[in-house]
């Protein structure tokens, strides 16, 4: 899974939430362990991992999950 900066993000219902602002990386192992997608927003940003991911093209990320689903987390 190869998800960069600025990549196109959305949820399972096709709704976007934004580009990818921040990748939180796991210091033991190097691999990806949270993504940020900052937002304009109560809630300011929404995080989503790797669990997340339905599918990754070069243009977007599709998330298994609602945005709904992700706040609640």
């Amino acid at each position: 899974m190869d998800i960069e900066y600025g990549t196109l993000v959305v949820d399972k219902n096709d709704k976007t939430l934004g580009t990818v602002d921040y990748i939180i990386m796991d210091s033991w192992s190097g691999e990806p362990r949270k993504f940020m997608v900052r937002q304009e927003t109560a809630a300011g940003a929404v995080y989503f991992s790797p669990q997340h991911v339905a599918g990754v093209t070069k243009e977007k990320v599709k998330l298994n999950v609602s945005v709904e689903e992700l706040e609640q987390t």
